[in-house]
C-alpha cells in the first residue's frame, strides 16, 4: 500500500471535502481517502498496482476542483499562498464593506425613499457586491449542483440572488414596492467578513511548522581528510564526521565518536535537565551542546532527523484531524431544495392554479426566498463563538477558532505533559539531610562553592539555595566533572565528592543510616545527590522539580466536571508514579519518548475526544494529534502556534474554564439555531400564501425582511448573553 498528499483548490466550505473524500474511495484500489477542508489536503492510501496519483488527482478534477502531489518544497510555497489568500479576503472585506455600509445606512434612515434617486443609488452600491464579491459563492453553488447536492454556498447565492433580481424588478417596474439590495450587500460582506476570520485561524496552524524549521541548525563542520569544513546543513550526508563545539547547535541526528559533553535537549525533550552524553551515545539534531566538544558520525539527515520527524508528525495529525460539520452546512442539504421547491411551488400555484397576477405569484415566491435566506442560519455559529472566544480571551484563555470551541465540550480525556506543564520545569532544592553533628549551612556552604562555576541546572538550584540562605563560598583550589556521576573538587586541603548514588558505590562509600532518607526521597520523585569529605558522607541534598501550585486543583475539577485524566512524562515510572499521586492523577504513561506522544494520544482517541496540554516543542505533534490542544502560554512558540487553546496566565485552572465556555457555548449555539429555524419553518408557509384563502394574510417580502432580520436580531441578542455567564 502506498500513502500520498494532494494538495486541493477550489473548495468552498465542508460539503466539498465531503464530496472529493467520496469521488477518491470510489476509485478503485483506494484504502481509504480523507479530505481536510481546514487544511485543504487529502490524505489517501491506496494500492499502487491499481491506481496511481494521476488517476487520483483526475477523480479531483472530475468534481470541479483542482489538485497537485505535496512535495517537501510545497511547505514553504504554502506560507506564501496562505498570504496572499489573506490579503486578497482582506481586500475583498473592504471593499464589500466601501458598497454595502453606505446602501444599509441609506436604508435604514431614508425608509420613505426621500433620498435622491435612492433606489438606483442603492441598486448602483449592491451590484459589485452581488456579482464581484459575491462571486465565489455563485462558483461555491455551481460546484455544489454539479455533484448534485447543495451547500451553505447554494444558500447565499439563492437568498441574496433573489433579494437583488427581485430589487432589480421593483426599480423598473414598480417604482412603488419594496427593494432589498441593502439586505443582499450586508449579508454577503458579513459571510466574506466570516470567511477572513476563518482563514486568520487557519493560517496558524502552517506557522508553527514554519517555527519549527527555524529551529534547525543552517550549518555543520565536517571533519574531510583531517580537515575542518563548516558546509550547509543540506550538503550533510550520511556517515559524515561531525564537529560540535561548546554552545554549538548539533546539525542532524548522530552517535557520539570521541568526547563527551552534556547537551540540552528541553526543546526536543522538554526536559529542564541536560543530559551527559559520552562515546557511543546518540545526540539529536537541533538540539545544543552546553559544556564539552566532541565528534559524531551522522546517521540520519534531511528529512529523517527527529527535528524533521516532528514537523511531518505535526503535519499529518493536522490533515488527519476531522474537520467541524456545521449544523448549518449538515441540513443545507436538505433545506435548500425544500425551499427552492416551495418558493416555486407557491409561484405556479398562485399563477397557474388560481390565475393571479404575475407580480403577486413573484411576491409569493420571493418572500419564501427572502425569509429562507440564511442570514440568522449564518450567523447562528459564529456569533456565539465570537463572543465566547471574546470572553476566554478576558479570562487570559486564548482560543484559536471555533473548532476548538465546538469540540472542547465532547473531551472524554485530558492528558498533561509533566515537566513544565503540571511541573514549574525548573529544578529546585527541595530537602536537606545531614549526618550528626554537620549543620544545614555547612553542607551549603560546601556544596555552593562546589557548584558555584558550574552551568549545569542541578548546580544552579544548590548555588541559589546557598545564595537564599545567604551563605559564603569558599575558594575552590580543584574542580573534576565526572560525567554522568556528579563533581570532585578541592577546598584548602580537603577534598570532596559531590554526587549521585553511582559515584558513591564506584567509590565504595557506605550510606548508612541514610539509606532511609534517600529511598523516601526518590520515591518522592526526587534526585539525592551525597556530599562527601575524604570517605565521610556529611548529608544529602535532594533536588526536584517541583509541581505548581495549581496542578493539584486543576486536575480535581476536571474530574468533577467528568473527564478521565492522564499525565505522560519520560521519567522513569518510580517518578512518574510519584508525582501523579501528589496532583491526584490515577492514570500516566512513564518512559514515553517525545517522538511517541502522539501515538499514546491516538490510542486515547479511539475510545473518545482527546485534549493534550504541553508547553514543548516535544509536545507540538501530540498537541496537533489531539483533538483539542492546549498550550502553556510560558511554553514554545510552536506548542503555543499547535495548540487550539493556549493558556495566558499559564495557570492549569484555565482549562476546566475552557471546557465550561466551551459548553455554554455550544448551548448558545443549539438555542440559536431553534430561534434561526423557527422563523423560517413558521415564516415559509405564510410566505408561500398558505394562509391567504382563510385569513386574507400574505407575507410580502417587506414583511418576510423584517422576520428575517428579527430572526438574526434574536440570535445575535442570544449569543450576546453569554458574556454575563460566570464561568
Amino acid at each position: 500500500m502506498k500513502k500520498t498528499d494532494i494538495k486541493i483548490s477550489g473548495m468552498h466550505c465542508a460539503s466539498c471535502s465531503a464530496i472529493i473524500t467520496k469521488a477518491l474511495n470510489k476509485e478503485g484500489g483506494v484504502k481509504s481517502a480523507y479530505v481536510n477542508f481546514s487544511t485543504e489536503k487529502a490524505t489517501i492510501e491506496f494500492d499502487s498496482k491499481q491506481t496511481n496519483e494521476n488517476k487520483l488527482i483526475a477523480a479531483i478534477k472530475n468534481k470541479g476542483y483542482d489538485g497537485h502531489v505535496i512535495t517537501e518544497g510545497d511547505t514553504k510555497t504554502e506560507f506564501k499562498e496562505q498570504k496572499r489568500d489573506l490579503i486578497r479576503l482582506r481586500n475583498k472585506v473592504i471593499l464589500s464593506s466601501i458598497f454595502a455600509s453606505p446602501a444599509l445606512v441609506i436604508s435604514m434612515f431614508f425608509m420613505d425613499g426621500s433620498f435622491p434617486f435612492q433606489d438606483y443609488l442603492l441598486w448602483f452600491l449592491a451590484t459589485p457586491v452581488q456579482f464581484y464579491i459575491g462571486k465565489q459563492f455563485y462558483q461555491g453553488a455551481w460546484a455544489a449542483l454539479k455533484n448534485k447536492t447543495s451547500n451553505m454556498d447554494t444558500l447565499i447565492a439563492v437568498g441574496t440572488s433573489a433579494a437583488y433580481f427581485y430589487s432589480v424588478y421593483v426599480v423598473l417596474f414598480n417604482p412603488q414596492g419594496h427593494q432589498y439590495f441593502e439586505a443582499a450587500a450586508v449579508l454577503i460582506t458579513l459571510v466574506v467578513l466570516g470567511k477572513y476570520l476563518e482563514a486568520i485561524a487557519k493560517g496558524r496552524t502552517s506557522e508553527a511548522i514554519s517555527k519549527l524549521m527555524k529551529f534547525g541548525a543552517k550549518t555543520a563542520t565536517i571533519i574531510r581528510n583531517g580537515k575542518e569544513i563548516k558546509l550547509s546543513i543540506d550538503d550533510v550526508k550520511q556517515g559524515d564526521l561531525i564537529l560540535v563545539k561548546p554552545g554549538e547547535k548539533i546539525p542532524v541526528d548522530g552517535i557520539i565518536k570521541e568526547g563527551h559533553s552534556a547537551i540540552d535537549e528541553s526543546m526536543v525533550t522538554g526536559e529542564s535537565l541536560p543530559v551527559e552524553k559520552k562515546k557511543g551515545d546518540n545526540v539529536i539534531g537541533s538540539t545544543i551542546n552546553k559544556q564539552g566538544s566532541f565528534r559524531f558520525q551522522a546517521t540520519k539527515v534531511g528529512s529523517e532527523t527527529t527535528l524533521s520527524r516532528i514537523i511531518k508528525l505535526i503535519e499529518e495529525a493536522q490533515t488527519k484531524k476531522a474537520p467541524i460539520q456545521r449544523f448549518a452546512d449538515a441540513i443545507s442539504a436538505y433545506f435548500v431544495p425544500i425551499v427552492i421547491f416551495i418558493a416555486l411551488l407557491a409561484f405556479t400555484t398562485w399563477f397557474a392554479i388560481f390565475n393571479s397576477a404575475f407580480s403577486f405569484a413573484l411576491v409569493a415566491a420571493v418572500a419564501v426566498l427572502v425569509i429562507a435566506c440564511p442570514c440568522a442560519l449564518g450567523l447562528a455559529t459564529p456569533t456565539a463563538i465570537m463572543v465566547g472566544t471574546g470572553k476566554g480571551a478576558k479570562e487570559g484563555i486564548l482560543i484559536k477558532g471555533g473548532d476548538a470551541l465546538e469540540t472542547a465540550h465532547k473531551l472524554k480525556f485530558v492528558v498533561f505533559d509533566k515537566t513544565g506543564t503540571i511541573t514549574k520545569g525548573q529544578p529546585e532544592v527541595t530537602d536537606i539531610v545531614t549526618s550528626t553533628g554537620i549543620s544545614e549551612t555547612k553542607l551549603l556552604e560546601v556544596a555552593g562553592s562546589i557548584e558555584n562555576d558550574s552551568e549545569h541546572p542541578l548546580a544552579e538550584a544548590i548555588v541559589n539555595k546557598a545564595k537564599e540562605r545567604k551563605v559564603k563560598f569558599s575558594k575552590i583550589n580543584s574542580f573534576k566533572s565526572i560525567t554522568g556521576r556528579g563533581v570532585k573538587a578541592k577546598i584548602g586541603k580537603k577534598e570532596y565528592y559531590l554526587g549521585n548514588l553511582r559515584l558513591m558505590n564506584e567509590l565504595k562509600i557506605k550510606i548508612g543510616s541514610l539509606q532511609k532518607e534517600m529511598d523516601r526521597l526518590e520515591s518522592e520523585g526526587k534526585t539525592a545527590m551525597f556530599l562527601v569529605e575524604g570517605k565521610k558522607i556529611l548529608g544529602i541534598i535532594a533536588v526536584a522539580d517541583e509541581i505548581k501550585v495549581d496542578s493539584p486543583k486543576a486536575i480535581a475539577q476536571l474530574q468533577k466536571l467528568g473527564l478521565q485524566v492522564y499525565m505522560i512524562t519520560g521519567d522513569n515510572k518510580r517518578t512518574a508514579q510519584a508525582i501523579a499521586h501528589k496532583v491526584g492523577i490515577q492514570n500516566y504513561f512513564a518512559e514515553v519518548l517525545p517522538e511517541d506522544k502522539s501515538s499514546y494520544v491516538k490510542k486515547l482517541q479511539r475510545k473518545g475526544k482527546v485534549a493534550m496540554v504541553g508547553d514543548g516543542i516535544n509536545d507540538a505533534p501530540a498537541l496537533a494529534q489531539a483533538d483539542i490542544g492546549i498550550a502553556m502560554g510560558s511554553g514554545t512558540d510552536v506548542a503555543m502556534e499547535t495548540g487550539n487553546v493556549v493558556l495566558m496566565r499559564n495557570n492549569l485552572t484555565d482549562i476546566p474554564k475552557a471546557i465550561k465556555l466551551s459548553r455554554m457555548t455550544m448551548s448558545k449555539i443549539r438555542q440559536n439555531m431553534f430561534w434561526a429555524l423557527f422563523y423560517n419553518v413558521l415564516g415559509i408557509p405564510v410566505a408561500a400564501g398558505v394562509l391567504y384563502p382563510i385569513t386574507g394574510w400574505l407575507l410580502n417580502p417587506m414583511i418576510a425582511g423584517g422576520a428575517m432580520a428579527l430572526s438574526s436580531v434574536s440570535v445575535i441578542t442570544n449569543s450576546l448573553l453569554l458574556k454575563y455567564k460566570k464561568l
